[in-house]
């Protein structure tokens, strides 16, 4: 990323301050002292210097500038330091805001902020001009650190977006690749480990026929069992489940493999870890199930160990097997691919682990698999300690700043003001309207209703303190947050749209809901107070404010009769507030136009990914129907028969069409020319790509849904479901489908972009064209109910 010369503005501040000192003293006939000079050269320089170097460590260069600017206050002559200590003391406050977090800036600003009150009361008492002078300068600090918080937000938006984007691109290219790697895999493991089992298991019968003739009737049920469960297997790899909520814990996993193996003659002792879910628990079962295959393969019989131990560090997986028993036949050790080791290598790296292999001492083999532990990724994010070190420093200048005023070498005496100085209240009004602002975005009713109390608060402060300076300058004071609420754009409407508290049905006024195809429903729900608009905003800010100012003015006194001071309040303050509006509405604009860029692009790689990875999923099933499936259900036919030999034979051939199946899926790598339109049975794949794109998407889906659906109800749902999941928002989100009484119901919680209108518009005619309807509410969750009925008589295979 190009980086921004640091340079030019701390030159510019040094040439300002050279203009006003010594350079106005120099032109009014004052030639400072050799001393002053001096002294002004070792604050300037080093302030200078750091200020250019102030991003390496912000918090480090705004210490140094406060404090070389409060040392050299005391014997230099007034204005010697006052743009430094002004202007560079802010321009080090922003770049603070912009480098560290929210929190760090706050405390660098308050503490700026209580050295300035520290300061005046260790040397004097506040007078009026005296607070003035406090407030002023605390509103540049605010200033300066809004402005910096504003610039790092609009920067880590722009960077998360870009990050956002960039990740959705490198997924919609890798998410087919992806989808052919896990299809061959598991193709790989259903088919081996099974029908592998089916062969080991006739073998062994027939070898014994004379003396055990039982074992044949054993191995033809094994092998009905076993070809009904990978004809399932199978059908759940053309359409794997969205979610893992229904599987077995990991464990249960693991010790359902390891007595399968037991069933078929192969001794494996185990010690099992607990493991939680997710992708060490998934790569711990394939590499212990393609161990257990090659052990029952090459080495029937041997004893075999499994341990996987789940530790902080890591989590180790390891399978070994004793040598070879002399004599035992190995059925099927010619039935390997070999892609058996590549596939392991590939489980443990997709997992973030490695993995060996290799014989053992006593001529037995060894797989031996190092995964992450449950302490991976648990570490402080990038750049944790480097903020608490800058908090601890603002803190701890904090604390030292009352000391500061001790080792000035000047102390004045000045007047005292009243008893309780007006300087004192303002600052009291503009802090507590700093903390408002703070607030401003997480409860802006409360917000923009103090900022209105406090604005109204101004003049009585004035008056209050006996304040004599300009009569504008407090309601101007006050008005300055309001003008930054305006502007900022807040969380509240533009007026006259849809709120996503209050969803009504298209085309139909507020409170009346529409009718026929494409109804949309409101929940019940409690009556909600109306949101605030940006017109009924505009309309109280004029309205305190001209208050405001008609009041200082009436309390100075005038001869002025008063509807003529509220007419020219009015006239002053109406443009103003205006213009601050008109700002808040341009921003609010350009960044829902901006989020609305991002969102389309979004969607657009979002369902590329999708049709490219289902084109692939769907290439690899039709291979399976001619293949694969249809000689395992040879294979339970001839068991079914009561013929083992054949049985096994046909097993030996599923094998052989399954590898010949890897090698096409290997080799046809390029999609076909017309994608077909992605299903429900793509909803893992909307969800893998939403996950890479940074938003974690649950999809569950009740026992109640049909495995058969019409194929335009399968489409639509679909395409509804891919809508509320890819139009924006990074909150978790959540799927869920059910169907009952003939209708299918899609529901999607945690999608407050479906209460944007373009996005209801679009779901509306989804559920229009089959008659269904749209309900939404509450203000982040969208209820679809889709008639199971077929328009047209046609069903589909899901």
């Amino acid at each position: 990323m190009k980086r921004i010369d640091d340079r030019p503005a701390p030159v510019l501040l040094l040439c300002a301050q050279a203009v006003v000192w010594p350079g106005a003293a120099l032109v009014r006939g004052e030639v400072p002292s050799a001393y002053a000079l001096l002294v002004a050269v070792l604050v300037a320089g080093p302030v200078t210097a750091v200020l250019a170097l102030r991003r390496s460590r912000p918090v480090t260069a705004l210490v140094v500038v406060a404090v070389a600017c409060a040392l050299g206050a005391g014997p230099l002559p007034v204005g010697a330091t006052a743009v430094l200590g002004t202007a560079g003391v802010a321009l080090a406050l922003w770049t603070v805001a912009t480098e560290r977090d929210a929190f760090t800036t706050v405390v660098c600003g308050v503490s700026l902020a209580v050295w300035q009150l520290l300061y005046g009361l260790t040397l004097h008492r506040l007078s009026d001009r005296d607070g003035l002078d406090l407030v002023l300068t605390a509103l540049l600090y605010a200033a300066a650190c809004g402005a910096g918080m504003l610039a790092r937000r609009s920067r880590s938006a722009r960077r998360a977006s870009d990050d956002l984007l960039r990740r959705a691109e490198s997924e919609r290219r890798r998410l087919p690749a992806v989808e052919r790697r896990r299809m061959e895999r598991e193709l790989h493991d259903v088919s081996a480990h099974h029908l592998t089992a089916v062969v080991v298991t006739a073998g062994a019968a027939l070898g014994l026929r004379d003396r055990r003739p039982e074992l044949a009737d054993e191995a033809l049920r094994f092998a009905v069992d076993t070809g009904h469960e990978v004809t399932r297997a199978l059908g759940t790899l053309r359409a794997p489940a969205p979610s893992d909520s229904g599987l077995p814990a990991p464990e249960e996993r693991l010790l359902g493999l390891v007595d399968g193996f037991r069933r078929i003659g192969q001794p494996v002792d185990c010690a099992i870890d607990p493991l939680p879910e997710g992708a060490v628990a998934d790569a711990a079962y394939g590499i212990v199930r393609e161990a257990l295959t090659n052990v029952a393969r090459y080495a029937p019989g041997a004893a075999t160990t499994v341990r996987c131990r789940y530790g902080d560090d890591r989590t180790d997986v390891v399978v070994t097997s004793g040598a070879p028993l002399p004599g035992a036949p190995a059925h099927a050790a010619d039935l390997g691919g070999g892609r058996g080791q590549g596939i392991l290598r590939s489980r443990a790296r997709e997992a973030g682990g490695t993995l060996t292999t290799g014989p053992t001492e006593d001529g037995g083999w060894e797989v031996r698999a190092v995964l992450p532990g449950r302490m991976a990724g648990a570490g402080d994010r990038p750049g944790a300690r480097g903020y608490r070190a800058a908090q601890v420093t603002a803190a701890a200048g904090l604390v030292l700043q009352p000391l500061l005023p001790v080792l000035a070498i000047r102390a004045e005496e000045t007047p005292t003001g009243s008893d309780v100085s007006a300087g004192v209240l303002f600052a009291l009004l503009a802090a507590a309207q700093a903390v408002t602002l703070l607030w401003l975005r997480r409860a802006p009713r409360v917000a923009y209703g103090a900022l209105g109390v406090l604005a109204l608060l101004w003049p009585a402060a004035a008056a209050t303190g006996g304040y004599t300076g300009p009569v504008l300058l407090p309601p101007a004071l006050g008005a300055l947050a309001t003008c930054v609420a305006l502007a900022s754009g807040g969380p509240v409407r533009a007026g006259g749209g849809w709120s996503r508290s209050s969803p009504r049905p298209f085309g139909a006024p507020v409170g009346q809901p529409a009718q026929g195809r494409g109804e949309l429903r409101e929940r019940p729900r409690r009556r909600r107070s109306r949101p605030l608009t940006r017109p009924v905003l505009l309309a109280g800010a004029i309205t305190v404010h001209t208050a405001a100012v008609t009041t200082a003015v009436l309390d100075r006194g005038t001869g002025a009769p008063a509807w003529a001071v509220a007419t020219a309040a009015l006239a002053g303050t109406a443009p103003v507030m205006c213009a601050a509006h008109r700002v808040g509405t341009l921003r609010a604009r350009r960044a829902q136009a901006t989020r609305a860029e991002r969102d389309g692009r979004l969607g657009a790689l979002t369902g590329e990914a999708v049709r490219d990875a289902w084109a692939e999923r769907r290439r690899i099933a039709d291979g399976l129907e001619t293949t694969v499936l249809a000689r395992t259900a040879g294979m339970v036919a001839e068991a079914e028969a009561g013929r083992l030999e054949a049985a096994a034979e046909r097993a030996r051939e599923a094998l052989a069409a399954m590898r010949a199946l890897l090698d096409a899926v290997r080799d046809g790598e390029a999609g076909p020319a017309l994608r077909p339109q992605p299903t429900l049975q793509a909803l893992d794949l909307l969800a893998r790509q939403c996950r890479a794109a940074g938003r974690e998407v649950e999809i569950r889906l009740t026992g109640r849904v049909p495995g058969r659906l019409p194929a335009a109800v399968d489409l639509a749902a679909y395409h509804a479901a891919e809508t509320v999941l890819t139009t924006g928002g990074e909150q978790p989100a959540t799927l869920e489908l059910d169907a009952s009484d003939g209708t299918l119901t899609l529901t999607a919680t945690g999608v407050p972009s479906a209460a944007h209108p373009a996005v209801r518009e679009r779901l509306a005619a989804r559920v229009a064209a089959l008659d269904g309807a749209l309900t939404t509410g509450p203000a982040d969750t969208v209820r679809l109910l889709l008639p199971l009925a077929p328009g047209d008589g046609e069903e589909r295979e899901r």
